[in-house]
């Protein structure tokens, strides 16, 4: 895995496991942190409680993200007493994490690119260029454009509008990814309580 994106729901849990999702996203940054991986808070979707949160994601890159991603997907348990209901004599809560390749789910092809040419105009009061030489690249199913010219010929601007047309166009799809994932997560209403890929004792404070 190169990239990988990672969402924390209370699966619509009471408030408690609200806090756990907050909980659990401070361990994934912290270990993620620690092994090297480069891991960035997305969207943050809070609940009514302050440091509660209904949802978080998150996307990583780095190595041995396959290994990482194996000890947090599933369900996770957490066992403290209520930090909001004081008699309430619940003391296990849940919260569920969902992960997937954001490369797998890419879809990119050179042949969906549209190139247009036209004068790049200099810096400063240099005249326009007589040359065509700026390359404006249209990637036809999303709609989104390029404009490279800062290249000196039109075949390095070519290369440049294509480069990051492509990661312009693979931000866009990774957006749409988490939007989907989030309004699964949305329509979620009960967590798979069976078998948690971890359990954790700790106060919820």
């Amino acid at each position: 895995m190169d990239k990988i994106i990672i969402q924390i729901s209370s699966g619509r849990g009471p408030a408690e496991c609200c806090r756990v999702v907050a909980k659990v996203q401070e361990l994934v940054l912290k270990e993620a942190r620690r092994a090297g991986i480069n891991i960035t808070v997305i969207d943050n979707k809070p609940a009514d409680i302050k440091g509660t949160l209904l949802s978080a994601t998150l996307t990583a890159e780095g190595n041995n993200l396959e290994s990482f991603a194996r000890q947090w997907q599933g369900t996770i348990r957490w066992i403290a007493t209520s930090p909001y209901r004081k008699m309430h004599k619940r003391r296990n809560w849940f919260a569920g994490i969902s992960i997937f390749d954001v490369q797998q789910q890419m879809q990119w092809n050179d042949r969906d690119v549209r190139f247009e040419t036209c004068r790049a105009s200099g810096p400063g009061g240099q005249h326009v260029n007589k040359v065509e030489t700026a390359v404006r690249g249209i990637h036809q199913p999303s709609g989104i454009q390029v404009l490279a010219m800062d290249g000196r010929s039109q075949i390095m601007n070519k290369k440049l509008c294509l480069q990051r047309l492509k990661a312009k166009v693979l931000a866009w799809q990774t957006e749409q990814l988490v939007a989907q994932q989030q309004h699964q997560w949305q329509e979620h209403n009960v967590l798979e309580r069976g078998n948690a890929v971890r359990t954790i004792k700790e106060d919820l404070l």
